[in-house]
């Protein structure tokens, strides 16, 4: 099981312009510090044994990391772009991560907290805590968001 490997995660989040939106997708996730890493994208649970900590190790280029992560580019100059996670937690640990974009921070981030609201109740379990990262940017050529949520 992958799971009990997983002892920590993180929330970051970056932005950045490139010259296509690939390069920019690349270049918030090099502003995120995730960029050097094989990111395998998992769904929306947190276990309730890892610890949410600050800021994620430095980890080896190359490696396999698990991450649920909200990504948006645009090659529209002047258009904003806005991209949050959210984690939730109840009282034993166990938490949903939800993802959100926008077109500014402000309202990323209060849709990925509704969006962990409404899975708590889904749940009927009780919601202790609240985190979210997320990143804005408005796009010069090609512009890019992602924020995430990081297992190692």
């Amino acid at each position: 099981m992958i799971a009990s490997g997983v002892k920590r995660a993180a929330l970051v989040s970056g932005a950045a312009e490139g010259t296509t939106e690939l390069n920019a997708f690349d270049g918030a996730l090099l502003a995120a510090g995730i960029g050097d890493l094989n990111l395998v994208r998992v769904t929306s649970i947190m276990p309730p044994h890892v610890e949410l900590v600050e800021t994620p190790p430095q980890l080896p280029k190359g490696a396999f990391v698990l991450v649920v992560y909200s990504a948006r580019t645009s090659s529209v100059p002047g258009e904003n772009l806005a991209a949050a996670v959210a984690v939730g937690r109840a009282p034993d640990g166990f938490g949903v991560v939800m993802e959100a974009q926008g077109e500014d921070r402000t309202q990323a981030e209060c849709e990925a907290r509704k969006k962990v609201e409404e899975a708590f109740r889904m749940r009927g379990l009780e919601l202790s805590e609240v985190r979210v990262a997320a990143a804005e940017h408005r796009v010069r050529r090609c512009g890019g968001v992602v924020a995430a949520c990081l297992f190692f």
